[in-house]
């Protein structure tokens, strides 16, 4: 499964503990690791510790079902909460506003919790020993050195166990019946493949010529109204039957007046928005009717050729590679834009290998294989990443960005266009309607067990 699909949230393979605000000592050990899965997955691992540490004092909040939320759980979400914030730029929730947030996202995960470990799902000892394993690992620790850390920090090691085993059951629990709940017509498909298929006519290549009138930015009405009754004369000599080229030699100012205003064959979507939107109309040898109108001036526009668009059953493929970096209260996100953007210089100066960058310092599970994402078809990825991803040429790399998994520099490989069945066409629509709906239903699915859920809220006694 891809790491980046929108409910491809890895289990909680990382360990993910609150760092302390003080610096810590030159002899302190460094924090364990949090790569090896997205956002969601530290946060839960972070959870599971903090339930895992509860302090003898500590106080029940509110009883949710057969579980409990206590009040140093409360605090402890807030104050992460609160940190994180202060980390993206964003502004801080006050106090009383994060403790509240905190509580109902607390209880939510508790609802969710105790629906799963009811819901007949079940984690084995075996899968559940790989899952802590791979967390020892991620971390450079075999599985004794990873009770050792817990100890030191203060977490009962079955505990945390069971805790992540809850994560695991709710990560399935919800897949199974999110996706349950979704449904998605042949209508939705018909109308998903017709839009596919119009956005492909859309990006098909178009060669245009144009004669360009600018107006300077400074000119009076006078002088725009000179300029534009010069551009009229020259639609009207040219839809007259003057060659166009010629024309545009004579009166055109822009830099292609010496090709005769010849602007060259490139995917429709890559020129100028009034430019596509105006030979839409046109068949190959037409002119626009009227003048077009922009911030640059008065532009006459010929469309010279069209070629096909891409077959509704292709998809192109991208082979990409990426460094990710994931934002932290040790690496804040300026540091991580500041990381990647070093990375990339490097590699571009031919000091570094971009696949030695990866193994090193990513942190997802293509690290191994030097950042290697292999080939993706269109929606394998989450859109924030895949536009950027999209507009690369074929060996560049992107600047930093961001998604919701963290800081990304990504390199394209290769692309390749491949044919796809009618029915795989189709199968892809439907997964990518499930994936559009999937948050909604989501959403609404919390809500009906919230409202099915037992919830006491207790004082601040614990009584």
């Amino acid at each position: 499964m891809n790491p980046f699909s929108l409910r491809a949230l890895v289990l909680a393979l990382s360990l993910a503990f609150a760092a302390s605000a003080q610096a810590q000592p030159a002899n302190a050990k460094p924090p364990l690791d949090t790569r090896a899965g997205p956002t969601q997955a530290a946060a839960a691992a972070e959870d599971a510790a903090a339930r895992a540490r509860r302090q003898p004092g500590d106080h029940i909040a509110v009883v949710v079902n057969q579980d409990v939320v206590t009040a140093g759980e409360i605090a402890q979400r807030t104050q992460r909460a609160r940190e994180e914030a202060r980390m993206r730029g964003e502004p801080v929730p006050d106090a009383e506003t994060a403790r509240e947030q905190a509580l109902e996202a607390l209880i939510e995960d508790r609802v969710l919790v105790t629906y799963a470990r009811e819901s007949g799902a079940r984690v084995d000892e075996a899968e559940l020993d790989r899952v802590v394993g791979n967390v020892a690992a991620q971390n450079r620790l075999n599985l004794e050195q990873l009770k050792e850390r817990l100890k030191a920090d203060g977490v009962d090691f079955k505990r945390f166990r069971e805790n992540l085993r809850d994560q695991m059951l709710t990560e399935r629990v919800r897949e199974r019946e999110v996706v349950g709940r979704i449904r998605v017509t042949d209508g939705e498909i018909d109308k998903q493949l017709a839009e596919r298929e119009a956005a492909a006519a859309a990006k098909a290549p178009i060669n245009v010529a144009q004669i360009l009138i600018p107006v300077p930015s400074t000119a009076n009405e006078t002088e725009r109204s000179a300029l534009r009754q010069r551009a009229e004369r020259a639609l009207a000599r040219v839809r007259g039957g003057e060659d166009f080229a010629a024309v545009a030699r004579e009166l055109s100012e822009d830099g292609n007046r010496a090709k005769g205003g010849e602007i060259g064959l490139r995917p429709a979507d890559r020129l100028p928005d009034l430019f596509s939107q105006a030979a839409a109309s046109l068949s190959p040898g037409q002119i626009t009717p009227n003048l077009l109108v922009s911030e640059a001036g008065y532009h006459v526009l010929k469309l010279l050729e069209r070629q096909a668009g891409a077959a509704a059953n292709q998809v192109t493929e991208t082979h990409a590679r990426h460094i990710l970096i994931r934002a932290s209260e040790k690496v804040p996100p300026e540091m991580a834009v500041t990381r990647l953007r070093e990375m990339k210089r490097l590699i571009e100066a031919g000091q570094v290998k971009f696949e030695e960058l990866a193994r090193q310092y990513s942190e997802d599970g293509s690290a191994p294989q030097g950042g290697d994402l292999g080939w993706a078809a269109p929606g394998m990825f989450v859109p924030e990443f895949e536009e950027v991803m999209n507009r690369l040429d074929l060996n560049g790399l992107s600047e930093p960005l961001q998604s919701r998994f963290g800081f990304h520099l990504i390199q394209v490989l290769e692309r390749r266009t491949k044919e796809i069945e009618p029915r795989q066409l189709r199968d892809q629509a439907r997964a990518q309607l499930r994936e559009r709906k999937f948050e909604e239903a989501y959403k609404e699915w919390v809500k009906d067990l919230r409202a099915r859920a037992f919830i006491e809220m207790r004082d601040a006694s614990g009584s």
